[in-house]
């Protein structure tokens, strides 16, 4: 384990437990490798998805553990992603996230959370779950 990850974990005594076991990650780096092969999702959509940089995605690669802030990001990304997984294949989850879509008045789901206005998308996989038109 990197020096900077033993201290920062040190220091944040709640990332002791890995939260996302159940996607069959033992670490972060494992976490983002599973959503780029099972949701074809490259790091560019987790960054995006994520609203962190670039370089902060590609430290957790490295096994550098997010702060608590990116840490919350993450698990909406991941209870995002196993809703979509419900009414979709995962495997389609990457392309769909970029298709202009008319429910979202033709931007894209990723335009839709980069805005904030993310409950739209909670709102769509509602409708679509319970079975009442949207």
């Amino acid at each position: 384990m990197p020096v900077i990850a033993k201290k920062f974990k040190a220091a944040h005594p709640a990332l002791n437990t890995f939260r996302f076991s159940h996607r069959g990650a033992k670490d972060y780096a494992g976490l983002l490798q599973h959503y780029r092969m099972t949701f074809n999702m490259p790091q560019p959509i987790v960054v995006r998805l994520t609203g962190f940089s670039p370089r902060s995605v590609a430290k957790w690669s490295e096994g550098i553990l997010p702060s608590p802030k990116q840490e919350k990001a993450l698990v909406e990304m991941d209870r995002l992603l196993d809703a979509l997984a419900r009414v979709m294949k995962p495997a389609q989850v990457g392309q769909w996230l970029k298709s202009p879509n008319q429910a979202f008045d033709g931007s894209t789901p990723l335009q839709i959370v980069e805005r904030g206005e993310i409950d739209r998308l909670w709102h769509m996989l509602f409708d679509l779950e319970s079975g009442q038109p949207g």
